[in-house]
C-alpha cells in the first residue's frame, strides 16, 4: 500500500457512501470510467478484493473494511491538520521559540508573559544564555526569535528595534568615587574591574569605550554573569561596567551606585532577532511584532548617578 494515493481512497469511501460508482463518480465529480480506475489500483496495491457486488448493491470484503476504516483515520487527521493550520495562520495556537541574552532577563520574562496571556493557545520555550548560546541557537535553527543587544555579525538577519540600552559604572555606595561629579574615563585607570566572559557584547563595548580614550582598564576577575558582579561589587571585590537595566534593584535599596562618568551611560539597543533566510511561521511573527510595538515599555528606567 505504499504507492496508494489519497485520491483511490476517497473514491473507496465515495463508492460506499453512494454505494454505487456512478453515484461516486457524481460526489467526485469524475467520470464513471475513472471511478472504476481508481478502484481497479486500490485494489491492485492491497492486493485483495475491497468490494464484492450482491443482488442488493455493493458491500466491503474484510480487507475493504479495513481499507475504508483507514481513510476514516486519514481524514480526521486531515482535518486535525486543517484546524491546526488555521489557528497557526491566526497565531493562536503553536510553539514558539526564542532565545534571550541573560542580560536581557531582567525586562524579557514580563513582555513574554504578557504576550502569552495575548495569546492563551500557544506554548512559549525560552532559552536563556550568553552571547556566543544564543547566537549558536538562532544559527542551529533551535530558536525562531532572539532577544539580545548588540547583533551578530556573523549572521544574515533581520533586526526590529525594541528600545535605548543604556551601560554604566557601578560601585558600591562607599567607594571613593561614589560621590564625584563628572569623572574623566581617566580617574577610573587604577580601578580594578570585574568583567563578564570574553566576547560578552557588555565586555566588547566596555573596551571599546575605554580605547577610544587610550585606556586599557585593570581586569580583577572574570565572571560569567551579570549576578556575580553585582555581588562582587557589592562584595567590595572592584567596579564593573555593566547594563543599566540589570541593577534596578541594587540602586534603588542602595546596594550599589552608579559613577557619573563623563562619556556614560552608552546608549546601545534592544533587538529582536531572527535569520535573515528563515521564513518565520505565524506565532513567532506575532512576538517579534509585540515586542517591536510593546517591547520598550518593559525596559526598567535607567538609573541616575548617586
Amino acid at each position: 500500500m505504499r504507492h496508494v494515493t489519497l485520491k483511490q481512497l476517497r473514491a473507496l469511501a465515495a463508492v460506499m457512501r453512494s454505494g454505487s460508482f456512478a453515484g461516486a463518480a457524481e460526489a467526485l465529480h469524475l467520470t464513471p470510467p475513472a471511478v472504476t480506475v481508481q478502484m481497479r489500483q486500490l485494489e491492485e496495491a492491497a492486493g485483495l478484493p475491497l468490494v464484492e457486488r450482491l443482488a442488493d448493491g455493493l458491500r466491503l470484503t474484510e480487507a475493504g473494511r479495513e481499507v475504508l476504516a483507514t481513510v476514516e483515520r486519514i481524514e480526521l487527521a486531515l482535518a486535525d491538520c486543517t484546524r491546526a493550520l488555521e489557528a497557526l495562520r491566526s497565531a493562536g495556537r503553536g510553539v514558539v521559540s526564542v532565545g534571550v541574552i541573560s542580560t536581557a532577563k531582567y525586562y524579557a520574562p514580563r513582555a513574554l508573559a504578557d504576550f502569552l496571556k495575548a495569546h492563551p493557545g500557544l506554548e512559549l520555550k525560552l532559552t536563556i544564555g550568553n552571547r556566543g548560546e544564543i547566537i549558536a541557537a538562532l544559527k542551529e535553527g533551535a530558536v525562531d526569535v532572539a532577544i539580545m543587544g548588540r547583533p551578530p555579525d556573523e549572521l544574515e538577519v533581520e533586526l526590529s528595534e525594541i528600545g535605548p540600552h543604556p551601560h554604566v559604572v557601578i560601585a558600591p555606595p562607599d567607594h571613593p568615587l561614589a560621590a564625584a561629579r563628572d569623572l574623566a574615563p581617566e580617574a577610573l585607570a587604577d580601578e580594578t574591574f570585574l568583567l563578564r566572559e570574553s566576547g560578552s557584547g557588555t565586555r566588547i563595548l566596555m573596551e571599546r569605550f575605554f580605547a577610544g580614550h587610550g585606556l586599557q582598564p585593570r581586569v580583577g576577575l572574570e565572571m560569567g554573569s551579570n549576578e556575580t558582579i553585582k555581588q562582587a561589587v557589592m562584595a567590595g571585590l572592584g567596579i564593573a561596567f555593566i547594563s543599566a537595566h540589570t541593577i534596578a534593584a541594587e540602586i534603588g535599596d542602595g546596594r550599589l551606585v552608579v559613577l557619573d562618568v563623563r562619556g556614560l551611560p552608552i546608549l546601545r539597543a534592544w533587538y529582536v532577532v531572527q535569520l535573515r533566510h528563515r521564513r518565520l511561521l505565524p506565532a513567532p511573527s506575532a512576538l517579534a511584532a509585540f515586542l517591536r510595538e510593546h517591547g520598550q515599555g518593559y525596559l526598567p528606567a535607567p538609573p541616575r548617578p548617586t
